[in-house]
């Protein structure tokens, strides 16, 4: 074999084995990608203890306090509250209909709509509550629902079941599918001694 055809040989296979040796060390850390993809924006605006108050005709008829809240997205906004939010219902007359507390929750802002999720619990002026983990409030049609599991506590009886929906002031409401019913009212009078 002559020096001009180790040498065309040498060309050929250096460029090969050059490029072998950069397609090998191109290797990503799935972990480390995955981590990147998930990383969240910063939000737009923050803020701490803030208030926000939905009125009609000068009217108030929602008020919305959270510790924090921070704002997402250009076109699709959403507010995400992680430390909590507390929502209080009113009335016509400007008193509190019912009240909505949770550990977290979202606001949709283009959808009108409120994802409260993680010990969600509902009160309403009759001294009824809900309590589930997760609870959409649509702020059009002015109803909650969920399809999570929830419990509901009236003065005569614990109902369990699986979805529920009504208004926002918690005075109507309707479990999908009940699971079971228990009478507090049975059970008191049953512990009660002569």
């Amino acid at each position: 074999m002559g020096f001009k055809q180790v040498n065309k040989i040498f060309y050929k296979v250096i460029p090969v084995l050059f490029a072998f040796g950069i397609l090998c060390s191109c290797e990503n850390d799935v972990t480390e990608i995955e981590s990147l993809a998930n990383k969240k924006k910063p939000p737009i605006s923050k803020g701490k203890n803030v208030e926000f108050i939905y009125s009609e005709k000068s009217d108030v008829k929602v008020k919305i306090t959270a510790p924090l809240m921070e704002e997402y997205g250009e076109e699709n906004k959403y507010m995400e509250m992680t430390e909590g939010i507390k929502v209080l219902f009113y009335d016509s007359l400007l008193n509190i209909a019912s009240t909505l507390t949770s550990n977290y929750a979202i606001h949709r802002v283009s959808k009108n709509i409120m994802e409260a999720k993680d010990d969600v619990v509902v009160v309403n002026d009759k001294g009824e509550v809900l309590n589930t983990e997760h609870l959409i409030w649509m702020e059009d049609s002015s109803k909650i629902y969920t399809e999570e599991f929830v419990t509901i506590t009236t003065e005569d009886e614990i109902i369990m079941g699986t979805g529920m929906e009504a208004n926002q002031d918690f005075t109507k409401w309707k479990i999908h599918k009940i699971k079971g019913t228990i009478n507090v009212k049975e059970e008191s009078d049953s512990l009660k001694t002569d």
